[in-house]
């Protein structure tokens, strides 16, 4: 039997396909829940549920879907310091960055960011081979947190501090596992 956690993902990501086809029939592209600079602190929350298009939609799922399942395999309260470090490294970039951004990508670098450092951080043989695996799994997208590196009209900052987020979730849950926290719900 499949563990609850892991409907999370789907669940999120169907999320994200309401917003955009709604978006898409009803409002001809045009409602976007972005984060934007000077915008309301909700769409900080929104925006990675937001896309401009099923392109970016498609891409987003094709990646969201397996690194949430491999931080998943953590447990319930690693899946969870990934969001919340994504959307506290989120806060920054809307209060301080000059065009707004949304997408899912920012999730998915937390994911990844997560993934990479958790296993380096614990040097555990189990987790330093997960870290590896995302390495060579998902390492073509590293390039994208870069500004000159990243495609035009892809928001690298959003990237960056989506990786960030990750990197901060898995420094957290390191700590809980050095003060005896159990990661495991």
């Amino acid at each position: 039997m499949i563990p609850p956690r892991f409907w999370w993902p789907p669940l999120l990501l169907a999320v994200a396909w309401l917003q955009e086809i709604a978006d898409q029939l009803l409002f001809g592209g045009r409602w976007n829940l972005a984060m934007v600079p000077g915008g309301p602190i909700s769409g900080v929350f929104t925006a990675p549920f937001s896309h401009s298009g099923f392109g970016p939609l498609i891409s987003n799922s094709l990646w969201f879907l397996p690194l949430s399942w491999l931080v998943l395999l953590r447990g319930r309260r690693a899946y969870l310091a990934v969001w919340i470090g994504v959307y506290a490294t989120a806060i920054p970039v809307w209060l301080l960055w000059p065009v707004g951004s949304h997408g899912l990508s920012g999730v998915i670098y937390g994911l990844l960011g997560f993934l990479l450092w958790i296993g380096w951080l614990e040097k555990r043989l189990s987790t330093l081979a997960l870290s590896l695996f995302c390495l060579w799994s998902y390492g073509g997208l590293l390039p994208a947190l870069l500004p000159f590196l990243s495609p035009a009209g892809v928001s690298w900052i959003g990237h960056l501090s989506g990786f960030l987020g990750g990197l901060l979730a898995a420094a957290w849950m390191r700590r809980d596992l050095d003060t005896g926290s159990t990661l495991r719900p």
